[in-house]
């Protein structure tokens, strides 16, 4: 008997809810300028209310993933869409800064867990030697779906105003959730689609993420390479936190570019990155993968180093496309990482790690902020710190021991 393709519809279901994830994180960056008009924002409060977001998210990724890793993916997926959507929908209701930024603190607050609960999902569902691939094919449709957002927004705030554009991308959340919820099973033992052919082929994969690893969550974050992981992937979160936050008005202001033209340009970065990740899900296999985190790191800073020396707008953003192609040929690694790292703590570790990125989701806007205030136009700085960050996550995956 043929084994059943259940798996296949989970993966679905995990590409189709980070696409969405990165749609309705990425959508604010393009709305900022009608924001900002609307509710007399300045720079320093646009930077807070970017940061918001990281800071909620950080604060409760490790609670989140460690319910994945004691309550199950199906009640703590369903939940967080829920409560993302909710809040997606309510930042078309603000009305000046304090109650967008409570909004968006909220709404980070309900998407934490998102990812640390679909790499657990990944890796009970799908055979050891799919992992990694179906983790390159997440992020990179998650890439894809952010670099069709700007001009996405672009035409919903132009349909209707930005407050409505939140309320239309909150609505495919709960569909999404609802039919998640019907559908999925945690164990694919459980679910009447899965044969005992297919089930075979996932014992070995249930077995790594309920019976193997450390039994104590809490010692499994103090292991030297979860500190030397969620360092590196702060480093990243640095950089990668500007094409959601900084980059559409980078450049109007800075390369002087029209609205269109800066919603399509702004594609560039994740458009890449998504190419990114999708190549080192198949590289992977063949070349260490030490070593496709430490030479993307690598050329990612240098090619950030380009951004700044050229003066086309187009130019600069194929070099800073270039280095999210670069930074993003580690994605798939990372997240892989937390799995052979934490196994039954799977969605723990991930959860930290995560939580690590978007504490720099709430460092990077921020520090931007301030730069723009206290050195107004000076993109360039920005930029420079994007370098260094990248070159000290290169150097962090000089000390990760890869597991096979």
């Amino acid at each position: 008997m043929i084994a059943t393709s259940a798996r296949y519809r989970v993966t679905a279901f995990a590409i189709s809810l980070a696409a969405l994830a990165y749609i309705q994180r990425v959508a604010i960056s393009q709305a900022a300028g009608s924001i900002q008009a609307d509710l007399g924002l300045d720079k320093a409060q646009l930077s807070l209310v970017f940061g918001a977001f990281g800071l909620a998210y950080a604060l409760f990724e490790i609670p989140n993933g460690l319910l994945g890793d004691r309550l199950g993916v199906r009640k703590s997926l369903t939940r967080i869409v829920i409560a993302w959507s909710i809040f997606t929908a309510l930042t078309g209701a603000a009305w000046n800064f304090t109650t967008l930024w409570i909004t968006r603190f909220l709404f980070g607050a309900g998407e934490a867990g998102c990812f640390p609960n679909l790499t657990r999902m990944l890796s009970t569902w799908l055979p050891l030697r799919s992992r990694l691939k179906a983790q390159a094919l997440m992020w990179a449709c998650t890439r894809w779906a952010g670099a069709v957002t700007p001009l996405l927004v672009l035409a919903l705030v132009r349909w209707h105003g930005w407050r409505w554009a939140f309320v239309v991308l909150a609505v495919l959340g709960f569909i999404w959730a609802a039919v998640f919820y019907a559908w999925f099973r945690d164990d694919p033992a459980q679910h009447p689609q899965v044969n005992a052919q297919e089930l075979e082929l996932l014992q070995e994969a249930r077995a790594l993420t309920t019976q193997e690893g450390e039994a104590k969550w809490y010692r499994a974050l103090l292991k030297r390479p979860v500190l030397i992981l969620v360092s590196q992937y702060f480093c990243f979160s640095f950089v990668w936190y500007f094409y959601v936050t900084w980059l559409p008005l980078y450049l109007r202001e800075g390369r002087h570019v029209a609205e269109t033209e800066a919603a399509t340009l702004s594609m560039l970065p994740l458009l890449f990155g998504g190419f990114g990740s999708l190549v080192a899900g198949y590289a992977g296999a063949r070349i260490r993968r030490r070593n496709i985190a430490f030479f993307g790191f690598l050329f990612s800073g240098l090619l950030l180093f380009v951004v700044t020396r050229v003066d086309s707008a187009l130019g600069a953003m194929v070099a800073m496309g270039l280095a999210s192609f670069c930074s993003d040929l580690t994605m798939p690694i990372s997240w892989n990482a937390c799995v052979e790292i934490g196994r039954r703590n799977t969605a723990t570790i991930s959860g930290a790690m995560n939580m690590f990125g978007n504490f720099a989701g709430f460092v990077a806007p921020v520090v931007g902020g301030a730069i723009l205030t206290h050195s107004p136009g000076n993109w360039n700085l920005l930029i420079y710190l994007m370098v260094a960050a990248s070159f000290l996550a290169a150097t962090c995956w000089l000390f990760l021991e890869e597991k096979t």
